[in-house]
């Protein structure tokens, strides 16, 4: 039996009771030659056992991993990898859903580009019966329709760091640390060290959220690992081969600017940081900015480029002020 083109790897949290929803569009896919892989823990969050059980029963694509530990998302995810059969991977969350096509498009533009290291598509977000396209939408539309390296568009590492808008290549799949975010060093070796990029300038995947939080972090977790992803990705830019070819100074700069980005996101939103840890993140932060400033940066204008500037400074509580001045307002 031929090994299918896609394996989907699906940790089976589901606080929000949305696995149903997401294993049925799959499964109502117009492209049939693919996999899933649902992986099970003993965590509270994941569903029942008879759900799982009873896909598994109904369609021999899907098959269910069953882990006797509790890891975070991240080895939980490495866990499903090694038992793909599929050409390329696909990461998903319990609560993406897509439409009916997405696999045939993804199918036809992989016939078009051949093999590739990434296959990059857009995506589209839905809160509250309001739909509204991916911050990438844009990027991935420059990037045209020829087969490229990371070199060629450099631009790419501005991009949220996301590992469900891609498909990647079996044999190129990073590791994933443990802890939150451990999809950013993820999806920045893999756009790295692939030497074939190409784009599905197309939204695939529909994510139910307002904003990408994260399902379930290893035990000691914490919103500070952050900081950690960061420092990988830039060891990673210092540490590459010799006989690679060198990185554009071009891919320093949109990563810093996208570090920063993602630091005042997560300092802004709502409920993650207690009030103790706000001025710890925000230091880090400020020391970060210090410590991987590329050379002649230029920072963003208008109010964005104001809390960059407050940041620079390590200006805290100049920055709180301004907070309430409704100077907020950092994309994500």
């Amino acid at each position: 039996m031929a090994p299918p083109l896609i394996t989907v790897v699906l940790p089976a949290y589901d606080e929000q009771e949305q696995l149903k929803e997401c294993l049925d569009s799959l499964l109502g896919q117009s492209f049939r030659e693919f996999e899933i892989i649902v992986v099970r823990t003993p965590s509270p969050h994941c569903p029942e056992e008879r759900l799982v059980e009873a896909y598994e029963l109904r369609d021999a694509r899907v098959r269910v991993l069953r882990l006797d530990t509790e890891p975070g998302i991240g080895q939980t995810r490495m866990a499903g990898a090694t038992h793909a059969r599929g050409d390329y991977l696909l990461f998903l969350d319990s609560d993406h859903l897509l439409p009916a096509d997405a696999f045939e498009a993804m199918a036809a533009r992989l016939a078009e580009t051949g093999e590739v290291d990434l296959l990059l598509f857009g995506h589209n977000r839905e809160y509250r019966g309001k739909v509204w396209p991916g911050n990438a939408a844009e990027l991935l539309a420059a990037a045209g329709p020829e087969v490229f390296t990371l070199n060629e568009h450099p631009e790419l590492f501005g991009a949220p760091p996301l590992i469900w808008d891609r498909l990647v290549r079996n044999g190129a799949v990073p590791t994933f640390p443990d802890g939150f975010y451990e999809e950013v060093p993820a999806v920045h070796r893999s756009l790295l060290s692939a030497s074939r990029i190409a784009v599905l300038d197309r939204e695939c995947v529909t994510i139910r959220r307002r904003h990408t939080l994260h399902p379930e972090g290893s035990e000691g977790a914490s919103h500070f690992d952050l900081f950690d992803r960061y420092e990988s990705t830039f060891e990673l830019l210092d540490a590459q081969p010799a006989e690679a070819p060198p990185v554009s100074p071009e891919v320093r700069t949109h990563l810093f600017t996208r570090m920063v980005r993602h630091y005042l996101f997560v300092y802004d939103l709502p409920g993650t940081l207690t009030r103790a840890e706000r001025p710890q993140f925000f230091q880090r932060a400020a020391e970060h900015y210090k410590r991987f400033l590329p050379e002649g940066y230029r920072r963003p204008d208008g109010r964005e480029g104001i809390k960059f500037s407050l940041l620079a400074s390590n200006s805290y509580t100049t920055f709180e002020v301004a907070k309430f001045s409704r100077l907020s307002g950092v994309r994500r």
